[in-house]
């Protein structure tokens, strides 16, 4: 057992919400474990040995809320002090990523470093201090500052890529930003911003919704918008196609939860028709998407593993030039430590390519602000770091994803049943807004962008729409009004492409 002491206001804090808490092992793998909190003490009792720590949603003041982790620890029995290991934790990964990224004496970099120096400097005092009240008093100090300079850190490395990018307009013209389509959204103002604002359309492909009865296809409502992103000139990405989300699974599905044989054939047949009939209009395909964490089925390792070459080998059959995608939902797997049935995210993917599996990208999903697992607020660096892990790959990636709110407070429609404020998942900074949400896109586009392996950005909603994931994370209202993360992308676009104008969207069809 790993036992954590928590002070606030110099007691023992009396409260704490321990919601998205877990615990990990090595290389950042979520563990089983049993988390309770008394009277300011945090106990975490492992179902495995060895060192672990505990990652919990923290409020690190005007830096903002989000999800952190402590180092990892060995079992003993007095207490550990959370502020104190949560500062050496982010201290490590400033390290870590200082070294990765070249900045100890990148002549630019004299500033971070120094701030470094002066935080490691407090994070020294809040060990030797006598006093665990003291110590943890100016352990938050030091994190705080530690999240601050370490998304200063992030994005003064993003930006040294992106001059590099810019300088070559090949590289820049290799990038594309994308919205994902709202199916039942057929007016025309809707169409006119996503013509405005995306260089391809991201096209849902439900399960549910294109055969809602066995053997019976209804491709009318994806029709009409494979033939507008044809007539706009925008390449399309489609799917997923095999998704065991709730959101994709027609319920017939489940009487096949025991036969898994019957299952593959049936996905096997699903995906052949829809392959066929768009094989020649889609650029990209999201082939398997999350299947990694969404295990509707208690399938084995080696049976997910199985469904995972199938779609991808008949995909690149049925339409060799197009470029077929495995997705990446909730990329820190948190969801792991709470279901054994499932694989961590960068372990799915290593096996996938280490395996032999046929495709050729990884997409990966960073949608924030609700309190689900997978959706806590990351900082800036935490970001950066995930994005790094897929270099090892040696895939190209998508970021086939990503949003987070404009506003706190819901209405009716929202998925959160109309109380007074939605529930949330963390903060960046300040609490959501319009302007908040503008700012995070800009900062999160350009750490995307500047990794040369990343190939497009796609934000998950054009416009706000009900019982959305991240509620009101579209750019534009419900009546398409433009928010001002939109104005901000196209600004980010034209600054990108150098000539103030979208490139011809044409070109990013192959």
């Amino acid at each position: 057992m790993i036992q954590f002491e928590v002070y606030q206001d110099g007691k023992l804090a009396e409260d704490m919400d321990l919601s998205g808490a877990y615990v990990f092992g090595q290389d950042a793998i979520p563990i089983r474990a049993d988390i309770t909190v008394s009277k300011g003490l945090i106990r975490c009792t492992k179902r495995v040995p060895g060192p672990a720590g505990l990652s919990v949603l923290w409020d690190v003041g005007q830096a903002g809320v989000f999800m952190l982790p402590t180092v990892r620890l060995p079992e003993r029995k007095k207490p550990y002090n959370l502020l104190v290991e949560m500062a050496r934790a982010q201290l490590f990964k400033i390290i870590q990523k200082r070294e990765d990224w070249g900045l100890f004496d990148f002549a630019d970099a004299e500033d971070l470093n120094a701030d470094f120096d002066e935080i490691r400097k407090t994070f020294l005092r809040s060990v030797h201090a006598s006093d665990p009240a003291e110590a943890s008093a100016i352990g938050a100090r030091a994190l705080s500052d530690a999240i601050t300079l370490g998304e200063r850190m992030a994005l003064f490395h993003a930006d040294i890529f992106l001059k590099r990018r810019k300088a070559n307009p090949q590289s820049a013209n290799r990038t594309s930003f994308g919205a994902a389509v709202d199916l039942a959204a057929t007016n025309k103002p809707y169409n006119t911003r996503l013509q405005e604002v995306a260089d391809f359309l991201s096209i849902p492909l439900a399960w549910k919704n294109l055969e809602p009865k066995e053997q019976v296809y209804d491709f009318e409502q994806t029709d009409k918008w494979i033939d507008f992103a044809a007539r706009a000139k925008r390449p399309v990405h489609a799917g997923p196609l095999l998704s065991f989300s709730n959101l994709h699974l027609p319920e017939r599905l489940y009487i096949w939860e025991h036969d898994y044989d019957a299952l593959r054939d049936l996905v096997y047949e699903y995906i052949q028709n829809v392959v066929t009939h768009y094989k020649d209009k889609v650029a990209v395909w999201n082939v398997v998407s999350g299947i990694h964490g969404n295990n509707t089925f208690n399938l084995s390792f080696d049976q997910l593993m199985e469904l995972t070459r199938m779609s991808c080998l008949l995909v690149k059959k049925l339409a060799p030039n197009s470029k077929a995608m495995i997705e990446l939902v909730m990329p820190w797997g948190e969801y792991y430590a709470r279901n054994q049935r499932s694989i961590p995210p960068l372990m799915y993917a290593d096996m996938a390519v280490q395996s032999g599996v046929k495709f050729d990208a990884f997409g990966v999903q960073f949608l924030m602000g609700v309190p689900r697992d997978g959706h806590y607020v990351r900082d800036l660096l935490q970001i950066s770091a995930m994005l790094d892990e897929f270099v090892a790959f040696g895939k190209s990636a998508h970021v086939s994803a990503c949003q987070a709110p404009s506003n706190t407070i819901s209405d009716p429609s929202d998925a959160w049943g109309g109380a007074a404020s939605i529930p949330q998942g963390g903060k960046w900074h300040a609490p959501w807004s319009p302007r908040l949400q503008a700012e995070w896109l800009q900062a999160f586009y350009r750490i995307s962008i500047s990794k040369p392996f990343v190939e497009s950005v796609c934000w998950s909603d054009l416009a706000d729409r009900a019982q959305q994931i991240i509620p009101h994370g579209g750019l534009c209202t419900d009546a398409m009004e433009p928010k001002r993360s939109y104005r901000e992308l196209r600004s980010f676009k034209a600054s990108l492409y150098g000539d103030g104008a979208s490139k011809d969207p044409s070109t990013q069809a192959k």
